[in-house]
């Protein structure tokens, strides 16, 4: 080790308390590798999934409202990113990992699909094996990125992408943290979302989660971070009434937005479209591009046509659907 990265490892050791896992600590990468002379491992990890092309694309991907006109609605790369700063908030507060917090955040969306859970709800009921967006991503890291050969990271990070939803829990506190800060991150921002769309106003939020956790989303994530530093020991917690709150908040939204009618006018052609380029990939999997080809070689048709679909943005998908299916005119 040079004394660069001695230093910042002994830095990391003083400042990170007895909950926070340290990097020193790590599982490893699948394939070992030498070490960065300045950066730790989950500094590198960070780094990797920035520079990393699914990380780009994000910025073109549906959050919630589908392709919408205005530039000020949340794309799935601010989401990212707004789940990246909600959580470093809250690891720096409790002193845990900030490194190792931050690569689990900004990694934890890559292998979602074009237009939102639209497109993730399309390809889990065509692809036999299923699909869910963070095991995607998960598989994204692992094996599609860098031409096939993934970004080789550390086992936490990890761990923490592929857990930041639902069923198991992440084994690091910093990878629960990020679980948390995505759901506080999607509720606020979609609710301003939704009111900038006019689908609801602030004050159609219930009287009770107004109460508990302010009337602005500033007020409402200032206490849903302060509520978790304030209750988190060993498992992430909000405390009894915070949590209530948000559960009603989190009901709210998935009446009056989520299954709204109105947000979700578009979702159907959506979803028929993904299922259609599903469909036309498998039986013709020499179209598809030639990192893709390579896996339907070793993995099926089914899979390479899943792993392209998914890494598409919202105007490739359209641009690839049209190409197949929209006649041309004649330019003859």
């Amino acid at each position: 080790m040079t004394e660069i990265r001695l230093r910042t490892l002994e830095n990391e050791r003083l400042m990170i308390g007895e909950h926070g896992f340290l990097c020193a600590d790590t599982r490893g990468r699948v394939t070992p590798e030498p070490e960065c002379p300045v950066r730790t491992a989950y500094q590198r990890d960070r780094d990797r999934i920035i520079h990393s092309t699914a990380f780009r694309r994000l910025k073109h991907k549906t959050q919630v409202f589908l392709s919408p006109d205005s530039d000020h609605y949340r794309t799935r790369l601010t989401h990212t990113l707004e789940v990246s700063q909600i959580a470093r908030t809250i690891a720096m507060a409790l002193r845990l990992n900030e490194n190792l917090t931050e690569a689990i955040a900004l990694g934890h969306d890559l292998g979602h699909t074009p237009f939102g859970h639209a497109g993730e709800r399309a390809l889990n009921e065509v692809f036999p094996e299923g699909f869910k967006h963070y095991q995607q991503s998960l598989r994204v890291v692992d094996f599609i990125e860098n031409k096939g050969k993934g970004l080789n990271l550390t086992y936490e990070v990890r761990n923490g992408i592929v857990c930041h939803t639902r069923g198991t829990e992440a084994v690091t506190l910093e990878g629960r943290i990020v679980k948390l800060a995505d759901k506080i991150a999607y509720i606020n921002h979609d609710i301003d979302d939704a009111v900038r769309g006019g689908v609801i106003s602030e004050g159609n939020i219930p009287p009770e989660a107004r109460r508990y956790l302010g009337e602005t989303k500033s007020q409402r994530i200032n206490t849903l971070v302060t509520a978790a530093v304030q209750n988190t020991v060993d498992e992430v917690c909000l405390g009894r009434e915070v949590q209530g709150a948000f559960d009603i908040l989190h009901e709210f939204m998935f009446d009056r937005v989520y299954t709204n009618p109105v947000c979700k006018s578009e979702e159907g052609k959506a979803i028929d479209m993904i299922q259609r380029l599903y469909e036309f990939f498998c039986s013709h999997p020499d179209e598809l591009p030639n990192e893709y080809i390579a896996i339907a070689w070793k993995d099926g048709a089914a899979r390479a046509a899943v792993d392209y679909i998914a890494g598409m943005t919202d105007s490739y998908a359209l641009k690839i659907y049209t190409d197949y299916f929209i006649p041309r005119g004649w330019n003859g």
